[in-house]
């Protein structure tokens, strides 16, 4: 098991750093405009939620590419999105803060800071209305567990009993505000604990997420409640390419490249013997022929028509009566 995961883990996390650079370089070169926040360092989060919680409805911040690639969705559509395209996950019009494809359960890129935790609520009510055990993913950063939607939300869900897993990112900034400036709790599970089971990982082990989020989803199934998880991890970058990070110091930064998620993994599967270097010098290569692809699929794509502007706004009722 441990060597499957092993192979799966650093594969789905060194292909969203890779898409993650090249999309950086291509901001850089006019390509993408637009916001780009980029996950680079926290891609343990991401890809070990994502496998540890399985089938459900995922909800999440605008910061979620390597999200997106490991719940399944096509690098190239995510990479024509960023650049506007037609051919886009969401026809060019979302952009990189708003990724959506509901056929994957997917309802993620919220850009609104803790704007989709009510509808991470709802969704599971849902769920749970129609006879359903399936839980609900909601992920969400540290700075989002200061506003009222954060406790209104994790209030409902105690109160109405639904099978929500809050997953929080807490990589110490809110853009540029570190926590212990604004937050009466550094331990963010701290603020859940008295609502629900709460507990706090170590995000740069893809492992320890990933068996955290499948202990949480369990429960989820076997009593129809809410749980709560605080990973622990680090945003090499600052906010996004309108920010340069300088108010975070040298040696921080440096301290946690020391526990770069992808390069722990990679000593641990090999020392463990779960993954050679020839196998790891293969997917590498792989993943560079699918980033490029993706690249060369958006530059040849073609923009929206303006007719675009128009469609997609309004659905179900809505989509009838208004013109």
């Amino acid at each position: 098991m441990s060597q499957s995961l092993a192979e799966k883990f650093y594969f789905y996390m060194k292909l969203g750093r890779e898409l993650e650079i090249r999309a950086k370089e291509e901001y850089t070169k006019g390509n993408i405009g637009g916001f780009l926040h980029l996950d680079i360092g926290q891609e343990a989060v991401s890809v070990g939620a994502v496998f540890g919680f399985g089938k459900g409805d995922l909800f999440c911040p605008y910061r979620e590419h390597v999200l997106a690639l490991a719940r399944g969705m096509d690098p190239k559509l995510i990479m024509a999105e960023l650049f506007g395209k037609i051919t886009g996950v969401s026809k060019g019009k979302g952009g990189s803060m708003h990724l959506y494809e509901p056929k994957l359960d997917f309802y993620g890129g919220n850009a609104i800071v803790g704007a989709h935790l009510p509808h991470a609520v709802g969704a599971a009510y849902a769920r749970k209305y129609m006879g359903e055990k399936a839980g609900v993913l909601a992920i969400f950063g540290d700075g989002a567990t200061n506003g009222g939607s954060f406790f209104e939300s994790i209030n409902l869900a105690v109160v109405w009993e639904v099978p929500v897993l809050f997953l929080c990112e807490n990589n110490f900034y809110a853009i540029g505000t570190r926590i212990d400036r604004v937050s009466a709790f550094r331990d963010i599970y701290l603020k859940a604990k008295d609502y629900m089971p709460a507990l706090q990982v170590d995000g740069m082990d893809v492992f320890a997420v990933y068996e955290a989020v499948v202990n949480a989803k369990k429960y989820l199934e076997d009593y129809g409640k809410p749980y709560f998880i605080e990973a622990i991890t680090y945003r090499y970058e600052g906010h996004s390419m309108a920010d340069k990070g300088d108010y975070r110091s040298p040696r921080e930064i440096e301290t946690f490249r020391k526990k770069d998620p992808i390069e722990n993994l990679k000593n641990k599967a090999m020392q463990m013997g779960w993954l050679t270097p020839e196998q790891i010098r293969m997917m590498d290569e792989k993943i560079a022929q699918i980033i490029e692809e993706a690249v060369e699929f958006a530059l040849n794509s073609p923009e929206p028509d303006l007719e675009e502007l128009y469609k997609d706004i309004y659905c179900g009722v809505c989509a009838d009566v208004i013109p």
